[in-house]
């Protein structure tokens, strides 16, 4: 924000400035985020877009709310970098499941992926608990991936009427169209999504206990590599991806076989809980460093359904992820 801190009010500048507009740089990052499931990306686009707007500010004329002309400068800046581009995916939407001793395919590049992304960055600290409840579950990588399958203006549809519960009219503005095409929109959306067939999952609830235990659980599991432990606590079906890599694995017994074989190196593994998408996540360390020193390996996110871990995906872009996350370059204990 260090062009919109330095620039001086002019008398006829609206009852604005670049702390009114830095104010909605949260809920913006969640809208940019969905659109381009990146939290890096996102970041980029709420600054452009804010820096737009100020630059424009001048020539706002009141006719719509502050808020409402920030969407629609950050809806154009993210269609301008959505042009040209291929969807974000997870490794599910890119190719059938593997086996636990399959070759490593070569990894794929970054703008491959959808990124996981640190709810603090997406969601208000003020949010009562039912807009935290919904924030977190409009985040969910599964659902970010799902929106990647529609056409840009459709995704913008989608999250603003049945995301953000904006009217017709209100979106029909936003994107300089009628409210009929925006009706026809949403309702192609939803349709894409309905045939996506979007996994249900928990959301991150602190205070319910059978989570807490259960996250505990996979912990001391996990960090004493007890496979037989792990076992009990992942759903028959559940699946493991990590991206840069386009495996993926199905089952709890493909999952084991894995983490004893080509995944063996993760034992003596430390976890430090972080939470992204809405989701229980951790930033894994792991002893790869000189004589084992534990070293940053994989942002692990957990998605629980029914007292079960249906899935893990572990990030591995830790020299992007751990400094976006707030984690050590070195496990601190």
């Amino acid at each position: 924000m260090t062009e919109l801190a330095s620039r001086s009010p002019s008398p006829l500048r609206p009852a604005a400035d670049a702390g009114t507009l830095d104010g909605h740089r949260v809920e913006l990052t969640a809208y940019c985020y969905r659109m381009l499931g990146s939290a890096f990306d996102a970041e980029d686009a709420v600054q452009e877009a804010l820096v737009r707007a100020w630059r424009a500010l001048d020539r706002f004329e009141g006719r719509a709310s502050i808020r409402s002309w920030l969407y629609r400068i950050a809806t154009n800046v993210c269609l301008d970098m959505l042009e040209g581009r291929s969807r974000r995916a997870m490794p599910m939407d890119l190719g059938p499941v593997g086996r636990a001793g399959d070759p490593l395919a070569p990894p794929l590049a970054e703008s491959t992926w959808i990124e996981p992304v640190p709810d603090g960055r997406v969601i208000p600290e003020s949010a009562d608990p039912a807009e935290l409840a919904q924030s977190r579950e409009s985040i969910r990588l599964a659902f970010v991936a799902a929106l990647q399958h529609l056409p840009p203006r459709q995704r913008a549809v989608l999250i603003l009427r049945d995301v953000l519960r904006w009217r017709a009219d209100e979106v029909a503005g936003l994107l300089e169209t009628s409210t009929a095409s925006v009706n026809s929109a949403l309702q192609r959306a939803r349709a894409t999504l309905s045939a996506a067939d979007v996994t249900d999952a928990d959301v991150l609830e602190p205070r319910d206990d059978q989570q807490r235990v259960l996250l505990e659980r996979y912990v001391a599991a996990f960090e004493a590599y007890d496979m037989k432990a792990l076992t009990t606590l992942l759903h028959e079906e559940a699946t493991h991806s990590m991206p840069p890599f386009p495996m993926w694995l199905a089952g709890a017994d493909e999952i084991v076989a894995w983490m004893v074989g080509p995944g063996f190196a993760c034992r003596g593994s430390r976890l430090v809980p972080v939470v992204a998408n809405g989701l229980p996540a951790f930033g894994q360390y792991k002893p790869s460093g000189p004589d084992g020193e534990l070293e940053p390996w994989s942002i692990n996110v957990l998605e629980i359904a029914d007292g079960r871990i249906i899935g893990v995906t572990w990030f591995l872009d830790t020299a992007r992820l751990f400094p976006l996350f707030g984690l050590p370059e070195r496990f601190e204990g």
